[in-house]
């Protein structure tokens, strides 16, 4: 299994983190939700380019 991708993920979920807790204590909730669902569409985005890599893996080797 490939690490980095884990890695990957964990840094970008610990930046929204730190921008999520500066941006209330600025009193900017909206776009502190805006930011926390910006790295959730970045993190579904390496996820499903991920399962299309495995979904390409067991296409070639089955032949199909």
């Amino acid at each position: 299994m490939d690490v980095d991708l884990i890695f990957k993920i964990a840094a970008i979920g610990i930046l929204v983190a730190v921008l999520d807790m500066i941006l209330v204590k600025a009193d900017r909730k909206d776009q502190a939700l805006l930011t926390g669902i910006a790295g959730l569409i970045v993190v579904l985005v390496i996820v499903l380019k991920e399962i299309s890599g495995l979904f390409n893996t067991i296409r070639s080797l089955f032949g199909l």
